[in-house]
């Protein structure tokens, strides 16, 4: 499977661009252990990377975003991601994989150390590339799932949000994040620009904004869009726009990310 990253990497002359599509490639290979392992079972793939990876978004994330789809099942996170230890290991990866399973959202930092040294994208053998990998073990009710083949670098069989549960989800973590957040921008834009995109999926969305917190009002398919507009008409869009930059499949996307074109696709008005 190595020789076929190199062939990849090989055909790209990009150092910044291979360096993303080498993370793409052991995402999907961390999604391929996880689906032999058991997961979808009771995993569901939502966040930025599922869109990447279900819809084709031109934009390359970073870590591998999971929900159960109930609370109560087993998780087995800590077995699955040691099984995706050992079959990295057995290709000759160096890999190391730093568990976080007391938190009700558990973590591991999957690290690489000296894959782009070995591919020629860096002079330094210790320079590592990681990938983070979450779930959310006591998940709002309300989400809808959908199973869906996905071809990217292997063969996936994956479940995932339905399309309506998945923008909930990033309205959910653009309204309550504390800081922003330009890939949340660039993905909410994504999805506006779809006009047969369906309405966010309300009752996961409050739902999920109760279990945080959220102060605000309880949002319906009359409101959501001036909520949103509200929240993010004070966001200062050159911070968003550097955030999400280096992340962008094509660069002249980035022209896009604009406080005009946000609030004209949320229907409101400078």
């Amino acid at each position: 499977m190595k020789d076929y990253l190199r062939q990849i990497v090989a055909s790209i002359q990009d150092n910044a661009r291979a360096r993303l599509v080498v993370r793409e490639y052991v995402q999907a290979r961390l999604l391929e252990s996880l689906q032999d392992g058991g997961a979808f079972a009771h995993w569901a793939f939502v966040g930025g990377t599922a869109l990447r990876f279900l819809y084709s978004m031109r934009r390359f994330s970073e870590d591998l975003d999971f929900s159960l789809v109930r609370a109560g099942v087993a998780d087995d996170f800590e077995t699955l991601m040691a099984k995706a230890k050992r079959t990295f290991l057995s290709e000759d990866y160096t890999v190391s994989v730093k568990v976080k399973a007391a938190r009700t959202v558990k973590s591991a930092m999957v690290r690489f150390e000296g894959l782009l040294a070995e591919l020629n994208l860096s002079p330094h053998r210790s320079e590592t590339i990681s990938v983070k990998v979450e779930i959310d073990t006591n998940p709002p009710e309300g989400a809808t799932f959908e199973t869906s083949v996905v071809r990217r670098h292997c063969l996936l069989n994956l479940q995932h949000y339905d399309k309506a549960s998945l923008l909930a989800g990033k309205l959910h973590a653009l309204l309550t994040r504390r800081y922003v957040k330009g890939r949340d921008v660039y993905d909410l834009l994504w999805y506006l620009s779809d006009r047969t995109w369906p309405e966010p999926n309300m009752v996961l969305l409050n739902n999920a904004l109760a279990q945080t917190g959220w102060s605000g009002p309880r949002l319906n398919s009359d409101n959501w869009r001036r909520e949103t507009a509200r929240h993010v008409r004070g966001y200062d869009f050159d911070k968003a726009a550097a955030d999400a930059g280096p992340f962008l499949e094509r660069p002249e996307d980035l022209a896009l990310l604009t406080r005009e074109n946000l609030l004209r696709l949320l229907g409101e008005r400078l």
